[in-house]
């Protein structure tokens, strides 16, 4: 069935409208891109939920979005979509998948090269949105990352280089201050943080509170897989939650 003003989409097809596809982009590392267990639920398509796979072809949103490794699972940007679409009826949500599981903020660069995923991160993430925005409207920055850079030598540089990102992400897309929201990363009972994940943590609150709508989402009360490194499937469905409740406060400054 065709797309029309009227009806900017059926279910699992891309509106007609570009303003009424919102694009997300999901990049970070293997929590953004998902490590969670995949149940029943998780491959249940949800209406008007899409995802650009690595052929640039959009399908239904089922997990794992991310293919960035064999591993991938459950993310967080399903239980987000529900949210967002709760709140704008009628249109269509549609995730970018960017995340390189592994990959430290270093390869968030223009030309960088990541042998764990055999491919650049940053020019992919940028390549893959080009191709969602000639279609759709970018609507915000989803952003996971920062286990990869709590070491010495990385984590000093860290705030820098995430305020780096965010500004070259605008500016490539055109997009002014598209909301660009950043998640804590795992505070987990088997993992306690030393100084260089507390100096990465410190980043990540300083660089929200300081750029132009961004928002910082707490991971306090989730929990993590075995490995104490990955949140497990029902932390990232609830993360998603908390990612949404953080954007709806950026859009809001916005209306």
């Amino acid at each position: 069935m065709p797309a029309s003003a009227a009806n900017p989409g059926t279910d699992f097809t891309v509106p007609s409208d570009k303003a009424a596809f919102h694009i997300f982009l999901l990049a970070g590392q293997s929590n953004m891109a998902g490590r969670g267990d995949v149940g029943p639920q998780d491959t249940a398509p949800i209406p008007r939920v899409l995802a650009l796979g690595k052929d640039a072809e959009w399908r239904a949103a089922v997990d794992p979005i991310h293919l960035d490794k064999p591993v991938a699972g459950v993310g967080l940007a399903r239980s987000f979509a529900v949210a967002y679409l709760d709140d704008h009826p009628g249109v269509t949500v549609g995730f970018v998948p960017a995340a390189c599981g592994g990959s430290p903020i270093a390869m968030w660069t223009p030309g960088a090269y990541f042998e764990q995923t055999d491919s650049h991160p940053y020019d992919d993430a940028i390549a893959r949105t080009r191709v969602a925005l000639e279609r759709g409207t970018l609507k915000g920055i989803l952003w996971h990352q920062g286990e990869s850079d709590c070491h010495p030598g990385l984590s000093e540089v860290y705030a820098d280089a995430l305020a780096d990102l965010i500004a070259r992400f605008r500016s490539e897309f055109d997009a002014g201050d598209v909301p660009f929201v950043v998640g804590q990363l795992g505070r987990f009972e088997g993992a306690p943080w030393g100084e260089h994940t507390k100096e990465v943590d410190a980043a990540h609150r300083a660089i929200a509170a300081s750029t132009p709508r961004a928002a910082f989402v707490s991971s306090e009360g989730l929990t993590s897989k075995p490995d104490n490194i990955h949140f497990n499937s029902a932390s990232l469905h609830e993360f998603g939650l908390c990612y949404y409740t953080a954007f709806r406060k950026l859009e809001k400054t916005s209306q």
